[in-house]
């Protein structure tokens, strides 16, 4: 029966692939417009394969090391799983990053040729679904080949197999969750290089270009004269879509992960009890999420398929949320069928199910619903639609300083009701099936990701589109349709990091109680199932913790204004040193700028990595486990709070500078000191929307997972066990 499951899954994964193969075939062959539309294209083509092609080098050589030691040290398959998630993550980014430099410049000629709002949303989207169906595909796939040849072939998900083992170290660990982790570990270090290092070197780009170009020479958006510009554009491909794939990519497998560690300990834990887990239902509670994450694969393709194909709309907003929703729904009905049938005939109250057989799957939706509710709020409080963002426009017209007041009141604001809906659906989830069914939760808001990623990528499709629409001089049309575009994919940006960090939040809070479970010893003896608060070691830890996302951030902004100073020197100096610059006569050096945040980016992108897998484990290492434990735990509470913040603040500053572009505030517009304050408020606003943000979810899962492997050998040897 389950090698019938196990072939379902490959089939939606290839169906999957496919799609996403035949759409990047589809946008590769359509027309790349004018002679100089081309030019610029391959411009930032160029400049994304040069960073990828650096950054790739980087995360080679990091990874071929931690391979090497995690199959020394623990064992040779857990250093083979590792690398299966480096080259599954790393190929996602990297296609996710080919599709977007193909399909720029196809959306920004078919509104040249069209000028239809509703045919160019379709180009961008259908670019966009590339990143989208190759993130989950892809990453689905890289898990199958695990479990299948370590799983099944090697047999470490047979019942008699899930136990306790111990290496020529004296590390004891369970082998299958010792896999299954080290591929989510793979994943984890590819999304922190490329969100880390692409978030850096597009926002020192994007930053460099509005502070010179639109507040001081007061010259239009990716106009061509500012040098900044392709920079700019690369920037968009390597951090909003490379750096995206591969972070939500490793949110989804984490989340997978989580409930394949949790079902393994809760069968080792409760073998001996009262009312232990059959073998039977331990197989299926680890082959579960795999295939309820497929079924979710095969509904997104579904739903992206419909708006694809039905009749172009001229709300690409609507058309948008119709793939998500759709697929959303999708996945819920066929989630209880597929429940029903998979549970059925099964005593599953030793696994903690409290509604019986369909309660993951309520589970799940739980996650569903608390992931379309905080996407909700981040829509409200970014969109320019609704009266946050608005106040903050009109509020520009008091200066930069009342612009930035009222987006930090606006970003703060913006926390309360997500966490408040975390909480319920932790609180929720877990009263209906136990600590598994939080981590079905957030399988639950991940199992529509190929649509959200397809959304998400979508957004710096048109972005792009709208820079080389004003570089390439076409009819103000054209760039008129190309901005509605973008503008909507701010809003679905913000949304989709929503579902990013609340994700992340469910899945560490799973992998927290596995790090809890993972410290056995090898006569079945449970060292420790709790963090205790009051405890002196964890209380210490959960300082630490909860300051670790700070100091993360604040390296991050350091960097991001580093960069973006060295890029404003540069093009102050190209305007001062080539006057015929300005006035059209002479071409800038779009390279210099190109070289200049790419360099940035890869030398301040170590400290921030190295600090996020570093200071979990010297803290264990140091302190021990309960430490360590405490660590995690005030790491992911403030970083779900900073994440919430700089990610909302950041949204509603850059929509509300749109605001004013808009003709939004009577009388002001491009140009006026009312928006001259709300650039400078998006300039604030654009290191914690697509650096800050995004990198922090990552951060959690990270020091999760590496601790997750790593107290198996520092629950056993640290430095303060040795007095």
């Amino acid at each position: 029966m389950i090698y019938a499951f196990i072939i379902s899954i490959l089939i939606a994964v290839v169906i999957t692939l496919g799609f996403a193969a035949y759409n990047f075939r589809r946008v590769s062959k359509m027309d790349a417009g004018t002679e100089l539309m081309q030019e610029i294209a391959r411009a930032i083509q160029e400049g994304s394969d040069s960073f990828i092609a650096h950054e790739y080098k980087i995360i080679a050589s990091a990874a071929i090391v931690i391979a090497l030691l995690l199959g020394v040290i623990i064992d040779w398959y857990v250093g083979v799983a590792f690398a299966v998630g480096t080259i599954m993550s790393a190929l996602a980014g990297f296609i996710g990053m080919k599709i977007a430099t193909i399909s720029n410049v196809r959306v920004s000629n078919e509104a040249r040729i069209t000028k239809d709002l509703g045919k160019t949303m379709k180009v961008a989207l259908r670019g966009g679904s590339v990143m989208g169906l190759s993130v989950g595909g892809l990453g689905l796939l890289g898990l199958l080949i695990v479990y299948v040849v370590f799983g099944i072939v090697m047999g470490q998900v047979d019942a008699e197999n899930v136990i306790v083992v111990e290496n020529w170290l004296g590390i004891s660990f369970i082998p299958f969750t010792m896999t299954v982790t080290g591929y989510s570990l793979g994943c984890s270090v590819v999304a922190l290089f490329d969100r880390v290092g692409g978030g850096i070197y597009t926002k020192a780009a994007d930053m460099g270009a509005d502070l010179v170009g639109k507040t001081e020479a007061h010259i239009p958006e990716d106009d061509p004269r500012n040098p900044a510009t392709i920079a700019d554009n690369v920037g968009d491909n390597v951090g909003d879509v490379a750096g995206l794939g591969s972070d939500l990519l490793e949110s989804y497998i984490g989340a997978i992960i989580s409930c394949i560690v949790l079902a393994s300990y809760m069968f080792f834990t409760g073998m001996h009890g009262d009312n232990p887990i059959s073998s039977e239902l331990l197989s299926k509670m680890l082959v579960y999420p795999i295939l309820f994450s497929a079924l979710g694969l095969a509904a997104c393709v579904i739903g992206i398929a419909y708006v694809l194909m039905r009749k172009s709309s001229d709300s690409p907003h609507r058309e948008l949320n119709i793939s998500l929703w759709s697929s959303a729904a999708m996945i819920i009905a066929g989630g209880a069928v597929l429940t029903f049938f998979f549970f059925r005939d099964m005593n599953v109250t030793a696994a903690g199910f409290k509604l019986g057989t369909l309660s993951p799957w309520v589970a799940a939706v739980i996650g569903i619903v608390a992931g379309i509710a905080i996407g909700y709020f981040a829509e409200r409080y970014t969109s320019y639609d609704y009266k946050h963002t608005q106040k903050i426009a009109h509020a520009s017209k008091g200066g930069t300083a009342l612009t930035i007041t009222n987006g930090l009141a606006v970003g703060m604001k913006s926390v309360f009701l997500p966490v408040i809906t975390l909480a319920i659906a932790v609180i929720a989830s877990n009263a209906i099936s136990g600590i598994y069914g939080v981590a079905m939760a957030a399988i639950g808001m991940l199992s529509f990701l190929a649509a959200t990623v397809s959304v998400d990528t979508y957004g710096p499709i048109a972005d792009n589109a709208g820079g080389i629409s004003e570089m390439s001089k076409l009819e103000p049309e054209v760039r008129q349709i190309t901005d509605k575009l973008d503008s909507v994919g701010n809003t679905t940006a913000a949304i989709g990091k929503g579902f990013a960090i609340g994700s992340a939040a469910l899945a560490s809070l799973s992998l927290l109680v596995s790090f809890m479970y993972a410290q056995v010893g090898i006569n079945d003896k449970i060292v420790e199932v709790s963090l205790n608060i009051i405890n002196s070691y964890v209380l210490a830890g959960a300082f630490v913790g909860a300051a670790m996302p700070f100091l993360f951030s604040s390296l991050l902004i350091d960097a991001v204004a580093k960069s973006a100073g060295d890029m404003v020197n540069e093009v102050r100096r190209q305007f001062r040193e080539s006057p015929g610059i300005l006035t059209g006569a002479v071409k800038p050096d779009y390279k210099r700028c190109i070289t200049i945040s790419a360099a940035g980016a890869l030398r301040e992108m170590k400290l921030p990595v190295l600090l996020a897998v570093g200071v979990p484990l010297v803290s264990g290492f140091v302190f021990g486990p309960s430490f360590a434990g405490g660590l995690l735990i005030g790491a992911t509470i403030s970083a779900v709070m900073l994440a919430l913040f700089s990610a909302n603040s950041g949204g509603a500053w850059d929509n509300a500078k749109k605001y004013v572009e808009a003709g939004g505030v009577e009388g002001e517009g491009k140009g006026s000191p009312t928006h001259d304050a709300a650039v400078i408020g998006d300039t604030v606003g654009d290191p914690l929307k697509d650096t800050v943000g995004p990198s922090l979810d990552i951060l959690i899962k990270i020091m999760s997972t590496v601790s997750l492997i790593a107290v198996s050998i520092y629950s056993h040897f640290n430095l303060f066990d040795l007095f």
